[in-house]
């Protein structure tokens, strides 16, 4: 064959496969409007594909970016998907390691979460980044969190940076405590994080608790402060609760405690231990 012809069999195969994946675009992306728009209480304002991954056998992963209006609401979302071009499912297995292909789709960090604000253990400039998305109230994380702390005390390769996630469906009194911890922190309250789960306030508290003043009562006795209700009732730290919970989204955090080392996320915790 000559160059010519393998020149132009290789831009109808390059323009085909082009095509084929913009067709899975279209398909997957119909798909996802319609299934939205088929709820009455919901508005579709925007739909975009925030990621998009080739897999094996034809199939493609896509997380989809959703602006809407729930009941008057102004909501913002993510939602992954999987299709061939002619099927589209929601969950996708690898058969040899039986493990969701939604986990090879999961975003990675990017650098701007690694700011000041939220670094808690160790030096901005350690060689390992570790980042936790936790809730105060969290079984798991009451656990774990500590052990975070602790090892990156002991090696000064790794620094720690904090984000709140509060489960408030499951954990409504996370939110009084996170609120009284940012307060904290704005106060100069040193080591906030690890004194509240070094108190674990699941042996003071209920995790539906709804008495805010009960709720402060055990927060003020770990950190060993005098914040008081007005305080933690300031709207400016509503707003750095909700830069916590967005940048969450963004991630596509669902659970606690999350985390991430140097930029990937860690579900076994194999990678964080073995630094």
């Amino acid at each position: 064959m000559s160059l010519k012809l393998r020149l132009l069999s290789t831009a109808i195969l390059l323009t085909s496969s082009l095509f084929a994946n913009s067709s899975v675009d279209k398909f997957v992306t119909d798909f996802q409007s319609k299934r939205i728009k088929a709820n009455p209480q919901i508005v579709l304002n925007e739909l975009n594909i925030f990621l998009k991954k080739e897999l094996d056998h034809g199939w493609y992963g896509y997380i989809f970016e959703i602006k809407a209006n729930i009941n008057g609401q102004s909501v913002e979302a993510k939602d992954i998907l999987f299709s061939d071009g002619k099927m589209v499912t929601s969950e996708l297995y690898n058969p040899q390691t039986a493990r969701s292909l939604k986990d090879s789709l999961t975003p990675s960090l990017n650098a701007s979460y690694y700011d000041d604000e939220h670094l808690v253990v160790g030096n901005k400039d350690a060689k390992n980044k570790v980042v936790v998305f936790s809730d105060p109230l969290c079984a798991f994380c009451v656990d774990f969190v500590p052990e975070i702390f602790q090892k990156a005390k002991q090696n000064k390769d790794i620094a720690v940076y904090y984000y709140h996630f509060p489960l408030l469906s499951i954990h409504p009194a996370s939110d009084t405590i996170v609120k009284a911890m940012l307060v904290a922190k704005n106060k100069g309250i040193k080591e906030v994080e690890e004194k509240i789960y070094k108190a674990n306030l699941l042996e003071s508290i209920s995790t539906k608790e709804s008495d805010e003043s009960v709720i402060l009562k055990a927060v003020n006795k770990a950190l060993a402060s005098n914040i008081s209700l007005n305080e933690i009732k300031d709207p400016k730290i509503a707003l750095q609760i909700e830069k916590d919970m967005k940048l969450s989204s963004d991630l596509m955090i669902q659970g606690t405690p999350t985390i991430y080392v140097n930029g990937e996320i860690d579900k076994t915790r194999k990678v964080f231990e073995g630094l």
